[in-house]
């Protein structure tokens, strides 16, 4: 729910997420607030990145929250049996998101291929479209 579909929402935006055990909510930032969360169902680990050497990885269950700080690099797994479920908040007037994935698939292929030290092939094979939630295995 943001101002898109709440037009009076102007400085909070808010999502409710399910994702499949095993799932994984792909790595992605926030360019434009802040990311509360609370964890409402289920088991999850999530990692943050801030800067070049700095990442945390964190365990939550049901009642525990988190603050991912804007442009920060972060995903989500459901490390349980159960579907994880999790409330997604921000100080802004609309919910947006960058896909590590599609910014790379979007970006030129050879650029990322030299600059990750890839096979060109690996980097034709990402998805041009976002994946915001990738299915697990189990």
């Amino acid at each position: 729910m943001d101002s898109r579909n709440f037009p009076i929402s102007k400085t909070i935006a808010a999502t409710i997420v399910s994702l499949e055990p095993g799932g994984l909510r792909e790595l992605h930032w926030h360019p434009n607030a802040e990311e509360w969360l609370y964890f409402h169902r289920g088991t999850a680990r999530a990692t943050v990145f801030i800067g070049t050497t700095n990442a945390r990885t964190f365990d939550f269950g049901p009642g525990d929250t988190a603050v991912f700080p804007d442009n920060s690099g972060h995903y989500i797994q459901n490390t349980g049996d159960e579907n994880l479920v999790w409330i997604e908040i921000y100080k802004s007037e609309r919910v947006a998101d960058i896909s590590l994935t599609q910014w790379l698939a979007l970006t030129p292929a050879d650029i990322v291929a030299a600059t990750l030290k890839v096979p060109l092939s690996v980097v034709s094979s990402l998805k041009k479209e976002k994946q915001i939630l990738i299915k697990g295995s189990k």
